[in-house]
């Protein structure tokens, strides 16, 4: 369905049972909702999930400033959608960025999180100390700086066949590699996309608190944008209920590489799976 919501159209896949706990599943850069493809399935036994293609994903909410990407306005988005389904309080799945808009969400609306699973990024002071006491994060996030770079970025990542952008994908099946390169040729989606890294500010991050609802972290010991220092230190952001996954063996495309054990943390978490 598409949704209208702060002068925007979400695209949003719902799936599941109309009576069930609703879900909010917030995908990262560079996919779409259909990262939960293999995910849905066992959630739909008794979730109604909601995958939200975010601002710059869905065609319909693709503003053309770099600074209507803050991580703010991407925040808003997601408390705007559950507005306009009528969804007080939702479980909240997040993957890479999705996560970081999901540790915003709840720690800064907790009202509206009864559970989160983030994927792959931790609480954002794990990740902001890492960065301050080591190279090796600071190291990781080197990526960065080429995404924020305008037209750059774009000639690296989609020329000779989107050769970059398959590079940034490296670890993610073969047969989902062009369903996430395909939409980011479409005019202006890869800048859309690009667009939440030029306008990433140390300030969108510097207040924010723990946070106290019951919180699940999946982290994969070969991410290669994540390091071991901020994934064990995540728990310090969470005073509610907290668990740690760690998973042997996977790169940073959890729900596309590991989405057994992914959906198993996610169902212990929302209390319809063993923990």
């Amino acid at each position: 369905m598409q949704i209208a919501a702060r002068g925007l159209r979400f695209d949003v896949h719902v799936g599941g049972p109309d009576d069930g706990e609703p879900m909010l599943l917030l995908h990262g850069f560079p996919q779409h909702s259909g990262e939960w493809v293999h995910v849905l399935p066992a959630l739909h036994a008794g979730l109604r999930t909601y995958a939200l293609d975010q601002r710059g994903y869905s065609p319909g909410a693709r503003p053309a400033e770099a600074a209507d990407y803050r991580i703010a306005e991407c925040v808003a988005d997601a408390t705007a959608v559950l507005d306009a389904l009528g969804v007080d309080a939702a479980h909240v799945v997040g993957h890479d960025w999705g996560a970081v808009v999901g540790w915003q969400l709840a720690a800064r609306q907790p009202a509206r999180v009864r559970t989160l699973t983030a994927i792959s990024v931790p609480h954002p002071r794990a990740l902001g100390r890492a960065l301050s006491t080591g190279f090796g994060q600071r190291a990781r996030f080197a990526y960065m700086r080429l995404f924020q770079r305008p037209r750059l970025a774009e000639r690296v990542l989609l020329g000779r066949d989107a050769a970059g952008l398959r590079l940034v994908l490296r670890g993610v099946p073969r047969d989902r590699v062009d369903t996430y390169v395909a939409p980011m040729r479409a005019p202006g989606a890869l800048t859309a996309a690009l667009n939440w890294y030029r306008a990433l500010s140390r300030r969108d991050f510097a207040d924010i608190g723990p946070v106290t609802v019951p919180t699940t972290y999946v982290w994969s010991d070969r991410d290669a944008a994540v390091g071991a220092r901020a994934a064990l230190a995540c728990g310090d952001g969470v005073r509610g209920d907290y668990r740690f996954v760690r998973l042997t063996g996977v790169s940073h495309w959890i729900p596309d590489q590991a989405p057994g054990p992914l959906t198993e943390a996610i169902l212990a978490r929302v209390g319809r799976g063993t923990a």
